[in-house]
């Protein structure tokens, strides 16, 4: 399977976080799946670390670096990603979560989340 990692479940998976599920490590670690992170995620550390938020303390630097030394490839957010946001029913404010969603959508993968509002969304949505 081909997912798109959520950048809460990204941190929680790179810095062996207790928050990051039982179901979510099965995924992660199943070697036959693939794993897509979205620059996106990186931006959101990068603001929300400049803001001090508890959640975002990482380096987004040391981040990507992580992700993509782990296999994980960089989905880079492209016009059509941006223009299905607008059609996205207004369920979580978020923009950082609201463009995984759409480049989920658009590209036919699967956003790995453990957030409850994200997986209300209709669409290729796991909440583990």
């Amino acid at each position: 399977m081909n997912y798109l990692i959520d950048t809460h479940l990204a941190i929680w998976a790179l810095f062996d976080d207790p928050r990051l599920s039982q179901a979510a490590r099965r995924i992660l670690d199943a070697s036959e799946n693939r794993f897509q992170f979205s620059v996106c995620s990186i931006w959101e550390i990068a603001i929300k670390r400049r803001l001090n938020r508890a959640c975002f303390q990482h380096d987004p630097r040391e981040v990507r670096r992580h992700l993509i030394r782990n296999g994980c490839t960089e989905l880079t957010i492209q016009s059509e990603h941006v223009v299905e946001v607008d059609s996205l029913p207004l369920i979580h404010k978020d923009p950082f979560d609201r463009i995984l969603i759409a480049q989920a959508m658009v590209e036919g993968i699967i956003l790995l989340t453990a957030d409850p509002v994200i997986a209300r969304y209709p669409g290729p949505i796991l909440k583990v």
